[in-house]
């Protein structure tokens, strides 16, 4: 199986070059690592040109945000599986995209799997903030505000060609919309993989606290635009999140 790693940056200086060498060092040898770039002006340009021969596409231009980004990756990937690695991120330690494939190679009718990942400080010392367990999937707990944690989400590409992209309209929660009307709409068939996917430091495009209240607004809109519960749903999934941050 291959497997197509995305990653999309913009002026990332600081964390870029961990993430591309956490893609890299993998011992899964079928990758094809794609790198989207929204033409940064700090030095991250330069850093993904170092690692120019290891990555199969590379594109550094102006884009229309994060998702836009990351549809432009889509396009291009050729893998059975395809997943993401944001620019502030790495893979918990080198056999993880081993584990994912081995969990597709067990589950031949499965579209997807997931797993666990921490959240940890943006400083040398990396100490753990958040405990992000996935647990067994039960399409029944989207109604309780529960999602996998979308940075350990694999899909098959055929799925993803089915049921399409991330939807522009949905600036800065896109993902929640894309997960919701993968597993809720259209009830993908998942899987959960009791291991660690990914490490996310606080203070990235996903984890950025200044953000909290826009993403807080954008996931009502969208649990509305699926038909739930909206203000339910969303005050159920954000203290299920304080209570993971209680519990580290």
């Amino acid at each position: 199986m291959k497997v197509s790693i995305i990653t999309i940056c913009y002026n990332r200086q600081e964390t870029i070059a961990k993430a591309i060498e956490s893609v890299l060092s993998q011992d899964y040898s079928t990758i094809e690592y794609i790198v989207i770039d929204g033409n940064s002006k700090d030095g991250t340009k330069e850093i993904i040109e170092s690692y120019s021969r290891k990555i199969a596409h590379y594109i550094s231009e102006p884009d229309k945000g994060m998702y836009d980004a990351i549809n432009k990756g889509l396009k291009l990937a050729t893998g059975d599986i395809i997943g993401l690695m944001h620019s502030d991120d790495e893979f918990y330690n080198s056999n993880v995209v081993s584990k994912i494939v081995n969990a597709f190679k067990n589950s031949l009718d499965t579209d997807g799997i997931y797993g666990d990942g921490i959240y940890v400080t943006n400083d040398s010392e990396e100490k753990i903030v958040r405990n992000r367990i996935g647990g067994n999937y039960d399409i029944k707990n989207i109604n309780k505000g529960w999602l996998p944690l979308h940075p350990t989400v694999y899909l098959k590409k055929e799925i993803i060609e089915r049921y399409g992209h991330y939807n522009l309209n949905f600036k800065i929660a896109s993902d929640t919309e894309f997960l919701l009307r993968y597993l809720f709409r259209h009830k993908i068939k998942m899987v959960y993989i009791s291991d660690y996917i990914v490490k996310m430091r606080m203070g990235g495009m996903s984890t950025n606290y200044k953000r909290a209240f826009e993403v807080l607004y954008e996931d009502y809109k969208i649990y509305k635009f699926h038909n739930l519960s909206a203000v339910k749903v969303v005050l159920l999934k954000k203290m299920y999140a304080l209570s993971q941050y209680l519990k580290k």
